[in-house]
This record gives structure tokens, C-alpha cells and sequence, in this order.
């Protein structure tokens, strides 16, 4: 159940064994959740960072991949209930992720979309695009009715405003890319105002960012933050959300587009387990990574909580779903064999987090690393990692003309035409005077009667 780190990898490694494997999954591809602000700042496209579940697994003649949502389990009778069938199984596997944690403030979600799917990233594309394009017009619309607010080289003095929520490697990522396209990649492109402008603030309710690594890497990754242009704050806890405006304590700070990186939650399915789960609704796992009960049924990646060898909680970050993805396939392999299971151990390779052009931090156990040098492994990295020759050949050159150029290859806004609080100019001013000939054609002309219950478009 879920095709994304932890369960392609079980069921890939699964394949190999004497059985048969259902994939179930809402979507039809895999996604490489750490490349998503990629597409999210219009850096990557879509199939880029993408790849069908059913090319993945194509080669593996005993797997069948389903289109489906899983809603509840029978565990006593072992079945899957879907939307459309029920499924026995003899094993389970449970691997559907994690979504956004909005802190008992599921309102705010509207005003400030997070990141982790490829829709959302769509949307946060959308709106910071939107964003540049209305302001755009707006300011030249107001410059011609009133050349005064104009700067000497024609161009708004009213600067935009972005402010992303958590200072997590996903916020540290927005909103260093996000300062690089207003920086730099805008450059010359508008008329009426000036991108450069820009303010793209980092809000963090903890004293520092990054707080899963040093508090050194966390002084250096700030620095680099600051060098690229954003504006951090720390220590200012989010209280409220609105369109257009977000509140830390008594401070308003106005927002054309407001993102979320603050919390994630555990799928709700973990819940319908019936075995206890954690404050983030992860299932409380057994060592060898199997629930209470029932040992034939498995919960691992974001959905899982479990404690390393020094009693830390592993990190919800892909090289713990896969190692579990991996540890599972090969318990399921002593079982077929009826050999004792072992406990799952997780061996930490290291942490990345990229903060911008040329600018990253890694930490690998006691071996820290900042700057261009942490980048470039963030690079390899993650390259590597990507599923298809094809999709890290486009990922590389894309990368390549970026960095030599500064451009970005999916600047495309689809879908609304709006943005939450954005306020739109009256479509006329009210001091402007309609021309005589044309209210005198107006005075001439007879409104038609429209007979009730028709529609007068």
C-alpha cells in the first residue's frame, strides 16, 4: 500500500521471491518527493522528477500495480477494503507516507499550500508566478493613472512579499530558490517593477533553522540564507493565517503568497490499524517493524515511528523508508524460509539539505560540510537516486543551463487566474469620465426583457 520510497523498494525486492505482489496507490506514478521545490520554482517539469509505477515494475511478471484508495483494513480476516474490491493478503505492507500538520489549524491550509505532492507543487508554481504577473499589472495600470508612484526607471517602489512557514530542509529549500528567481532569474524580464525587490522572509518558530542538524551547520545555513537575500526569523511562532496576511503574535506581516513548511501528519490510515500511533498519528512499531498482534502486517517510511540504537526517532527522510523498504522484503524472505526475524537497524549515511545556488550543508556523522562542496554531493546525490536514465540526463543538463544562465525551464501558470488575498483594483476609476458619444449610444439604448427563470448573461 503506497508506491513511494519504502513501498517501490519492498515491492521491488519482494518480486524476487516465489510470490505474488499487488501494489495499490491513489496515483499512477512515483514521485521524488526531494526534487519537488524544484518543480514547485519552476526549476524542473512534472516528468522530470516522475515516473509511471507500472514502467517501474514492469519487468517483474508478479507484480500487479492497482489505481485504487485504500479506506480500512480487517486485519482478524486479512483483507484490504478499497473504494472499488477487497483484497486478502498473507503479508501487508503499509507504506502511504505523510501529508501536511497544520496544528489543529486546517484552515490556514487554503492561504498556505505545503509540498509533497506534485500537485501541490503545481499550485505553489501557480501562485508565485501569479503573483510576479499581477503586480506586473496592477503597477502599470496605477503608473499610468499615477506616474508619480513610478521610480526613476519607470518601475513600482511597492516591493512583493513572500514568506514561507518552517525552516526545515523543505522551507530552507523555497525559500533560498525562491530568492534566486526574484534575484536573479526575473532579471529584466518586467517593466513596472522590479523583482529585485522582492523580500522572501523565513519564518521559524524554533530559536534556529535546520534544527535536525548542528547547531553549526544551522549558523552557516542561515548565513548562506541571508547572502542570498532572505530575510530570517527565528523565534516568531505563527498564531494566525489569513488570506494574504500571516501573524506572528501581534505582528502582521503582509504576503502575496504564503507556503507552508511547518509540520507534516501521518496518513490517517495508520489510524484505522487499531493499534496505538503517536501525537503525529505514526504507528508505534515493533523492532522488526511489524505491529503488535499481527506480525504479518508491516508499517514503515513517514507512517512509522520508531527509535534508532541510541533512542533518537528516525527521521521521516527517504533513506529510512528504504531501508525499511529493503529490511521488510528480506523478513518476509525468512519467513517463506521459517528463519527468525531480526530487528530492523538503521544506518545513518548522512543528511543534505540545499539552500540555494551553490550553497548546501551535509552533515555525515561526525564530518560536516558547507558551501559548494556540500552542493555539489547534494547533487550527485540526488541525481543518482532518480528513477530512469532518461529523467537524470534531463535533470543534469537542466541543471547545467541553470547554473551557467540563471534560467529556469518551466515558468508556465496553470489553472486560476486568482490568488488569495490579492486585491484587484476596481476594473475602473471611479474619477474616470465615460466618453460623451459613447453614454449617449447607451442613453439610446433598450434594455430587452428577459422573461423570468431566464438566465440575462
Amino acid at each position: 500500500m503506497g508506491a513511494g520510497f519504502g513501498g517501490l523498494t519492498a515491492a521491488r525486492r519482494i518480486a524476487r521471491l516465489p510470490v505474488e505482489v499487488t501494489v495499490i496507490d491513489r496515483r499512477n506514478h512515483h514521485t521524488f518527493q526531494p526534487l519537488l521545490y524544484q518543480v514547485a520554482t519552476a526549476g524542473l517539469s512534472p516528468g522530470e522528477i516522475a515516473a509511471p509505477i507500472r514502467w517501474i515494475l514492469k519487468t517483474h511478471s508478479n507484480v500487479e500495480v492497482l489505481l485504487d484508495e485504500v479506506v480500512d483494513f480487517n486485519l482478524d480476516q486479512k483483507k484490504v477494503i478499497t473504494k472499488e474490491q477487497v483484497l486478502d493478503y498473507d503479508f501487508l505492507i503499509l507504506a502511504s507516507g505523510a501529508t501536511h500538520a497544520y496544528f489543529g489549524h486546517e484552515e490556514w491550509e487554503p492561504f498556505a499550500p505545503g509540498l509533497k505532492t506534485i500537485e501541490d507543487a503545481l499550485e505553489i508554481r501557480r501562485r508565485v508566478l501569479l503573483a510576479f504577473e499581477l503586480a506586473e499589472r496592477q503597477n502599470d495600470r496605477q503608473n499610468k493613472n499615477e506616474p508619480q508612484n513610478e521610480t526613476a526607471d519607470g518601475q513600482s517602489q511597492s516591493p512583493l512579499q513572500f514568506v514561507v512557514v518552517g525552516a526545515g530542509p523543505t522551507g530552507v529549500e523555497l525559500a533560498g530558490t525562491l530568492a534566486e528567481i526574484a534575484h536573479h532569474a526575473l532579471t529584466g524580464e518586467f517593466r513596472h517593477i522590479d523583482p529585485k525587490q522582492t523580500r522572501i522572509l523565513l519564518v521559524e518558530g524554533g530559536p534556529r533553522v535546520l534544527p535536525a542538524y548542528s547547531e553549526e551547520l544551522s549558523r552557516k545555513a542561515e548565513a548562506q540564507l541571508r547572502h542570498l537575500g532572505v530575510e530570517v526569523r527565528t523565534s516568531h511562532m505563527v498564531t494566525s493565517i489569513e488570506p494574504g496576511v500571516v501573524w506572528t503574535g501581534s505582528e502582521k506581516i503582509s504576503a502575496a503568497v504564503v507556503l507552508w513548511a511547518a509540520g507534516v501528519a501521518a496518513s490517517p490510515l495508520g489510524q484505522k490499524l487499531g493499534v496505538p500511533v503517536d501525537r503525529a498519528g505514526r504507528v508505534l512499531v515493533q523492532p522488526d517493524l511489524s505491529i503488535p498482534k499481527h506480525a504479518e502486517v508491516f508499517v514503515i517510511g513517514d507512517l512509522a515511528a520508531l527509535n534508532d540504537a541510541s533512542d533518537k526517532p528516525l527521521p521521516g527522510v527517504a533513506p529510512v523508508a528504504i531501508q525499511q523498504g529493503d529490511w521488510v522484503a528480506e523478513t518476509i524472505a525468512r519467513d517463506l524460509k521459517n528463519q527468525l526475524r531480526r530487528n530492523f537497524r538503521y544506518h545513518d549515511k548522512g543528511s543534505l539539505a540545499t539552500i540555494g545556488r551553490a550553497a548546501a550543508v551535509a552533515q555525515f556523522g561526525k564530518f560536516e560540510l558547507s558551501g559548494y562542496f556540500a552542493w555539489l554531493a547534494w547533487l550527485f546525490i540526488h541525481v543518482l537516486f532518480l528513477i530512469g536514465f532518461r529523467n537524470r540526463l534531463l535533470v543534469m543538463i537542466q541543471w547545467a543551463w541553470s547554473y551557467l544562465t540563471y534560467e529556469r525551464s518551466a515558468y508556465l501558470i496553470t489553472g486560476s487566474d486568482e490568488l488569495p488575498g490579492w486585491i484587484h483594483p476596481q476594473s475602473q476609476p471611479q474619477d474616470e469620465e465615460i466618453p460623451s458619444e459613447i453614454s449617449s449610444e447607451q442613453d439610446r439604448a433598450v434594455e430587452p426583457v428577459i422573461p423570468a427563470g431566464q438566465r440575462h448573461t
